[in-house]
């Protein structure tokens, strides 16, 4: 299998890939992984919601929407400088090293807010913490504003398949994404994206999503790769969890597709056990949050995650 770095990969080629044995899969992977980043490098980061709820969109999958009859659908809070500094001292506490600030909004609605949220950017830089954000559709004089601020990275997920897009939400396109991306590409902001798993796409929509984001111009900075959890209230919540295999099989393919990006073990890894958690390593991932929750839902606690880095000798750190 070739492993230099591409942006012309073709679904059946992948569709091969991914019928490969799945100790042949990891195996190739991990070589892959190898040349371009150290297996015992974990980096760490921690989700700071600035807005939580009340997010006019309609994502199925989400319990933040205000369409959807959920804790944080119908409230809408949002952080004080105060606030967020406590959380920023919790975060380091525990151990990461970058502070992704979210809201949940369509797009950044007035120059105060984005003004707001650079200052928690500030207060998170001042305390030696790498800054990124994910704040939905952005303009390009937004975009030079984060990068002039010190933000160094900007996630928008894609989320699924372009042909699976629309059972996802209404309330944007696939294109509105794509060309979201494209936006941060040409002005030299690393991004952030990848995407869901479990929210009844089939296998083939699992890798268009990765094609996606592997034929970009720029592979993303980082990809972080989600397992569905559902949320009582929306329209996904008695879909089946899918498989721990799928993801580590995933996370495999995400690391030969684009070889330099950083793969995030995210959202769903509160359901993996230790040894799970160790094949997605071994397979390229190497990137997890931190923190009790991703946003609004449950994330592995800090405890277990200590003795796990502990017991594979992982570090932090340049």
């Amino acid at each position: 299998m070739d492993n230099h770095i591409r942006h012309n990969w073709a679904i059946e080629e992948v569709k091969e890939m991914y019928d490969i044995p799945l100790l042949e899969l990891i195996a190739e992977a991990s070589v892959i992984h190898k040349k371009h980043h150290s297996y015992s490098r974990i980096y760490l980061n921690t989700l700071l919601s600035y807005k939580t709820g009340g997010c006019p969109e309609d994502c199925v999958y989400c319990a933040q929407s205000s369409r959807y009859n959920t804790e944080h659908g119908k409230k809408s809070e949002t952080l004080t400088i105060n606030d967020a500094i406590c959380q920023i001292e919790k975060a380091l506490e525990i151990g990461s090293e970058r502070i992704c600030i979210s809201a949940a909004w369509k797009k950044i609605p007035s120059d105060d807010e984005l003004d707001n949220i650079i200052a928690i950017g500030q207060k998170a830089k001042e305390k030696g913490l790498k800054i990124c954000c994910a704040l939905g559709t952005v303009e390009q004089e937004k975009i030079l504003k984060l990068k002039e601020a010190g933000f160094t990275a900007f996630n928008h997920n894609i989320d699924t398949s372009e042909r699976y897009y629309p059972q996802i939400t209404t309330t944007r396109t696939y294109q509105d994404r794509l060309d979201t991306l494209k936006l941060l590409q040409e002005n030299d902001m690393p991004y952030c994206s990848g995407g869901i798993i479990g929210m009844g796409e089939t296998k083939e929509d699992r890798l268009e999503m990765l094609i996606t984001l592997a034929n970009q111009p720029k592979h993303p900075y980082s990809v972080p790769l989600n397992i569905l959890v559902p949320i009582p209230g929306t329209p996904l919540e008695n879909v089946k969890v899918v498989s721990h295999w799928e993801m580590i099989k995933l996370i495999a393919i995400a690391r030969i597709l684009m070889p330099t990006s950083i793969i995030c073990l995210a959202a769903g890894r509160q359901t993996m056990n230790t040894e799970s958690q160790t094949l997605c390593f071994l397979a390229g991932a190497n990137s997890v949050f931190l923190g009790e929750k991703l946003l609004t839902t449950k994330n592995s606690d800090y405890i277990s995650d200590k003795k796990l880095f502990e017991l594979l000798k992982m570090k932090t750190g340049e």
